[in-house]
């Protein structure tokens, strides 16, 4: 097989035209049944159609036929990834750095999938081999800049992938990936404005925005696009939303990211849509051009630059109004991303200097919690105990700012300890970084206990009843951490940042009805946490009640939740229609 043939397969795929590419292949494999260069090509056009399976197989007779080929065990490896085979994918991936040390492909798959195996270590080496082997190489360096945030690691990590912006400047997916790096980092708010701007001048519209019946009192066709329609904690925002669909307007969803088998949630929300479309097979220009097909109205992008972003495909604006919502802690940085779901609390007056989107605020509160099931009854640590304070947050939201923080807060009371817990911390290397990150800003080994893992949800949820009071992280704050903390009765003290993500948790106690526990400053941080930590009938008292407390506010009302944001979406119509937008 010449490279024109590859080329040109290449070329269909990109087109949106990848069955046609995988029925030219065939034809050549018709003709030349033993070529693996065929059977590599097709494994990979495969994998754009979700034929896991069928690329797995084409993808293993060609590593059969030649064992020692670096480039076909590459092929090999990403497409067991994609399978969710993860040890498998890494074990062909070392196969192939074995059978060609200098061919930098298997090093940057590997060292985007070592740390979700639990070696990060690892991981970070083979990026800074692949980057080492090409030096010019952008997936080089992101690969290497993930590797470093699934280490902890962000300040580096935000380096490294800023390095691959320099050297892709045109890639818009690169600095996507920077912009989520940027929100873990204590990067100024004018600075991570300024890069999401950036992103948004890479994204030049190419073609004309999308038009539909400007009628402002019509029944709407909304869009829900997203990469977490499954079982993930922002399908409960899916389903409030869908709950309270006005009459006459219909649902249709954009999924971006493939669902396990055995997703009863996935299973569950496919029939809850007029429409379901898997968006994670089409290409920018045919997803865009999908949107427009089903004249929809009103389109509610869920992702951000978070996994499962899309916003490539809405560069031209394929709905005539695009909100973005829910999924990320800051502006798009997209033009034609019109609109943005917050709080009064989560970015009050002033906020628009550091948005692209005009924002649209849900008071009390742009969230709504679900409880888990089957959590246990709230408990106190037994009389005596230190004072123990916790952090359930991902690790990676620890940099040297937030150990600085709670390093005073621990000072402040003598005695008190440290629990961490985070599903990275069992990976070694996460684990040291977190132990020499915090015995830098005061917390020695002794007082600081780190957990991994626990054997189940309600288990994980259990260990509240070792906890007196949580600690917030900054400048990213938790999210689902700090109402689970707090549906186990448990104060979570906070802060008032200088930006959404860092006054997210701000939103949800004062939801919840204690305002008093988002500190303005972090004296006033610390001031909180010494003052609840010295009051323990206080503590008692809130371990009884808030759970009660929490059921029957602001926060848990998922009907007046979904009725606030289609009153929103209506609202960004109106002025779309009118034309004020």
């Amino acid at each position: 097989m010449g490279p024109s043939a590859w080329d040109r397969a290449m070329a269909m795929q990109a087109a949106g035209k990848a069955d046609d590419a995988i029925a030219m292949v065939r034809v050549q494999q018709r003709l030349h049944p033993r070529d693996p260069e065929l059977m590599n090509l097709m494994a990979v056009l495969l994998w754009g159609t979700g034929r896991l399976d069928e690329a797995l197989r084409q993808a293993e007779r060609a590593t059969a036929l030649q064992p020692a080929n670096g480039s076909f065990l590459n092929t090999l490896g990403v497409t067991l990834s994609f399978m969710d085979r993860l040890h498998d994918a890494v074990a062909a991936w070392e196969r192939a750095t074995a059978a060609d040390p200098r061919n930098p492909l298997a090093w940057i798959s590997l060292a985007g999938t070592l740390p979700r195996v639990g070696r990060s270590g690892d991981g970070v080496a083979a990026g800074r081999r692949g980057v080492e082997l090409d030096p010019g190489s952008a997936a080089a360096r992101n690969a290497l800049a993930g590797a470093l945030k699934n280490a902890g690691r962000m300040d580096e990590a935000v380096e490294a992938a800023r390095e691959a912006v320099a050297l892709a400047p045109g890639d818009a997916r690169l600095r996507s990936q920077l912009l989520l790096y940027m929100n873990y980092a204590s990067v100024p708010a004018v600075e991570l404005a300024r890069e999401h701007r950036a992103f948004g001048a890479a994204c030049p519209p190419a073609r004309d925005a999308a038009r539909t019946d400007p009628d402002p009192g019509r029944p709407l066709r909304i869009g829900i696009l997203s990469g977490d329609l499954k079982d993930h904690s922002v399908a409960f925002f899916v389903d409030a939303i869908l709950d309270t669909v006005p009459d006459g307007s219909t649902c249709v969803a954009f999924s971006t990211m493939v669902a396990g088998k055995g997703d009863a949630v996935a299973a569950r929300l496919r029939g809850r849509f007029a429409e379901w479309v898997d968006a994670w097979k089409l290409t920018d220009d045919a997803l865009d051009e999908a949107i427009r097909a089903r004249g929809i109205d009103v389109l509610v992008e869920l992702s951000g630059h978070t996994s499962g972003s899309r916003l490539g495909a809405l560069r031209s604006a394929p709905a005539p109004v695009i909100v973005t919502a829910i999924g990320y802690p800051s502006t798009t940085g997209l033009p034609a991303v019109g609109w943005r779901m917050v709080d009064s609390i989560t970015d009050p007056p002033g906020s628009e200097a550091h948005c692209t989107e005009r924002l649209l605020r849900i008071d009390p509160c742009f969230l709504c919690y679900r409880a888990p099931e089957g959590a246990p009854e709230p408990v106190m640590p037994p009389t005596g105990a230190p004072v123990t304070f916790a952090s359930f947050n991902n690790a990676a939201k620890v940099g040297d700012e937030c150990a600085a923080l709670w390093a005073r807060a621990l000072a402040a009371v003598p005695g008190s300890r440290m629990l961490m817990k985070s599903a990275s911390l069992a990976d070694p290397a996460v684990r040291e970084s977190v132990a020499a990150r915090m015995a830098a800003a005061g917390i020695p080994a002794e007082r600081l206990e780190l957990v991994a893992r626990t054997a189940s949800r309600v288990d994980h949820l259990a260990l509240y009843s070792h906890v007196h009071v949580a600690l917030d992280t900054v400048p990213y704050n938790g999210t689902t951490t700090t109402c689970e903390a707090m549906w186990m009765g448990v104060p979570v003290v906070c802060m008032l940042g200088d930006r959404h993500a860092a006054r997210v948790s701000a939103s949800l106690v004062a939801a919840t009805g204690h305002p008093e526990w988002a500190a303005g400053d972090a004296d006033g941080f610390v001031a909180t946490a010494v003052r609840l930590a010295g009051d323990p009938d206080g503590l008692a008292r809130i371990r009884a009640g808030l759970r009660a407390r929490m059921a029957s506010s602001a926060l848990m009302d998922a009907h007046a939740y979904g009725a606030r944001f289609h009153a929103a979406l209506r609202s960004a119509w109106a002025q779309r229609c009118t034309g004020r937008a």
